[in-house]
């Protein structure tokens, strides 16, 4: 479980990675609101990341950071980037539910109860990317349409998970 578990670590820093890659993409292009959506994208990956991290230590194991494979950097369009990243979720909820079948397997059901926030998460994020694919769909060629919606993600705010409690463990 923990060599499992160190590798959604990484699995994860990786997200984090890609979705700053598509902020870079974004905001080279001029699209501020989408490069932001995706920053707060990438911050969001390294609260999972710290979720992880944290688990792993609580429980006694060891943490072993992997190298982080270098993401793509190019898409063809906003809706290329978007479909890609809408790809990527469903992956990591493969990952994730891999992890809750071998957390079973083995019995930890500390471990299985932890991954049901990741399940949980999982259908919000594949869902979130989902949305945003086919508003780009809807919009097409609309300079109007994509700078209304640039609008919109420009909105988007990361809220941090709340500290634990003074005393309590994370």
């Amino acid at each position: 479980m923990q060599d499992a578990i160190n590798k959604q670590i990484n699995r994860e820093y990786f997200s984090s990675y890609l979705y700053l890659s598509m902020a870079a993409y974004f905001e080279s292009a001029g699209l501020k609101g989408f490069s932001n959506w995706m920053r707060v994208q990438a911050l969001e990956e390294m609260v999972h990341v710290m979720k992880f991290y944290d688990f792993l230590l609580q429980r006694g194991g060891t943490v072993t950071l992997l190298d982080i494979e270098a993401p793509q950097s190019k898409w063809t369009s906003p809706l290329n980037a978007f479909e890609y990243a809408y790809a990527h979720e469903q992956k990591v909820t493969g990952m994730i539910n891999d992890l809750l079948t071998l957390s079973n397997s083995e019995k930890d059901h500390a471990t299985a109860n932890f991954l049901q926030w990741f399940v949980n998460e999982q259908v919000e994020e594949e869902a979130s990317a989902s949305e945003i694919a086919q508003k780009l769909k809807l919009i097409s060629s609309s300079s109007e349409g994509l700078f209304m919606l640039d609008r919109e993600l420009a909105a988007r705010v990361f809220t941090p998970p709340p500290a634990p409690q003074q005393g309590a463990k994370a």
